[in-house]
C-alpha cells in the first residue's frame, strides 16, 4: 500500500492537502523555489516505495503544514485510497461479470427480489466507507513498517518463497474466513451482522460487497493479519489483492462451471445462500469437509435446463423458507442441517 501512497501523494494528494492545508512561508529558499514558495518544518524525506520507479516529489509536497509523514494524514488519505480503489473494482468487475457472464434467467427465479440489483449497489455503496475506516489502520501499519513485507528476493526467505507465498496465503486465509465466516451463522451473531448478506437468496455479483460494513471487515481481516505474521512480497500482495477482489464477484456471479471436489466455487456459494448452514469457505472445500458443513451442488445445477426449471426452483424454495424459518427465528428453535438436530435458542 505505500506504493499506491506515494502515487495518489505525486498525482493527487500534495496539490489537495497544499490547498486545504498550506504550511506558513519560509525564512529560507528551497533548492528548486522562489523565495516566496512556502516549506513546512519537517524532517520528511522522499524515498521511493519501490525500486522501480522515483517520482521527484514536486514543490506542493513541501507547500502543506501537513507532510506527508504526519500519520493522521497517512490515515486519512489510506482510507480514501481504500474506498475509492474498493467501488472502483466493484464496479468494474461486478459490471463486467454482469454484462458478461451473469445469467439473465435469475432474475425470473420466485426469490429474486424487485430491484435487487439497484439494492445490492446500495448496500455496498453504505458499507464501503466504514469498512475502509476500518481497514485503514491495518494498511497504515504497513506503510509505517509494522508488516513483514519485502520487494526483493535477498530480502525474503528465498526465490522458494517468492512461489510459495501465494498458495500459503490462499490456505492461510481460507481458513481463518471458514470459522469467521462460521461464527458469523451463530444464532446470537447472524441477525446483527450477517442477515443482511442473505437477503440475497439468488445473487447477482453486484451482492458480492452487498454486506453490513462489519462483516465484510470481519471477512477480510485474514489478508491483514497474514503480512503481520508472515513476509509477503508487494507485488504478490497487491495481484492478491485485485484476486481476492475478483473471486468474491466469481462466485456472486450464479455461473455453475465446475463441479470440482476442491474448489469451493460459484455453485458451492450458491448452496450456502440457499441453504445457510453448508460450504462457508472461501476459495476450497477443506475446511467444510473437516468441519462437516460441505454440500456437493447437485449435478442438475451444472444443466443450463434443469439448473433454470420451474421443478428445481421449487425444490430450492422449499429447503430455504424452512431453514429461513427456523434460522431466523420466527419460532423457538434453532435448525442445524449439518448436525441434523433442533434446539431450543438460549433466551
Amino acid at each position: 500500500m505505500d506504493i499506491a501512497l506515494e502515487l495518489m501523494d505525486q498525482f493527487v494528494f500534495d496539490y489537495a492537502y497544499s490547498a486545504v492545508f498550506p504550511a506558513h512561508a519560509a525564512t529560507y529558499k528551497v533548492a528548486g523555489m522562489n523565495s516566496t514558495t512556502a516549506k513546512t518544518f519537517s524532517n520528511w524525506q522522499y524515498e521511493p516505495s519501490s525500486f522501480l520507479f522515483r517520482l521527484e516529489p514536486t514543490v506542493y509536497a513541501y507547500t502543506s503544514s501537513v507532510p506527508r509523514d504526519n500519520i493522521y494524514r497517512q490515515y486519512f488519505s489510506l482510507f480514501l485510497i481504500t474506498w475509492f480503489f474498493g467501488l472502483l473494482t466493484y464496479f468494474m468487475f461486478s459490471t463486467m461479470s454482469y454484462v458478461f457472464i451473469f445469467d439473465k434467467k435469475t432474475m425470473e427465479h420466485p426469490k429474486y427480489l424487485k430491484n435487487q440489483v439497484w439494492l445490492e449497489m446500495k448496500q455496498a455503496n453504505v458499507a464501503m466507507p466504514i469498512m475502509a475506516l476500518l481497514t485503514a489502520p491495518f494498511f497504515l501499519a504497513e506503510v509505517l513498517g509494522y508488516c513483514r513485507m519485502y520487494e526483493h528476493t535477498s530480502d525474503g526467505p528465498g526465490r522458494w518463497y517468492d512461489i510459495a507465498q501465494i498458495p500459503f496465503f490462499l490456505f492461510f486465509t481460507d481458513m481463518f474466513v471458514y470459522f469467521i465466516h462460521r461464527g458469523l451463522h451463530h444464532p446470537r451473531i447472524y441477525k446483527h451482522l450477517h442477515k443482511p448478506h442473505h437477503k440475497w437468496i439468488m445473487p447477482t455479483p453486484y451482492a458480492s460487497y452487498a454486506f453490513h460494513p462489519v462483516d465484510g471487515w470481519m471477512q477480510s481481516l485474514p489478508y491483514h493479519f497474514f503480512p503481520l505474521i508472515f513476509p509477503l512480497q508487494k507485488w504478490a500482495y497487491l495481484f492478491l489483492f485485485i484476486f481476492i477482489n475478483f473471486w468474491t464477484i466469481m462466485i456472486h456471479d450464479g455461473e455453475y462451471v465446475s463441479n470440482n471436489p476442491i474448489i469451493n466455487g460459484a455453485a458451492c456459494h450458491s448452496i450456502h445462500h440457499l441453504a445457510f448452514n453448508y460450504n462457508y469457505g472461501q476459495y476450497f472445500t477443506l475446511w467444510d469437509r473437516l468441519g462437516g458443513s460441505y454440500r456437493e451442488p447437485e449435478q442438475e445445477l451444472f444443466d443450463k435446463k434443469t439448473k433454470m426449471s420451474k421443478d428445481t426452483w421449487k425444490k430450492q424454495i422449499k429447503e430455504m423458507e424452512k431453514i429461513v424459518k427456523d434460522v431466523e427465528g420466527t419460532d423457538d428453535r434453532v435448525y442445524d442441517p449439518v448436525q441434523s438436530t433442533e434446539t431450543k435458542k438460549t433466551r
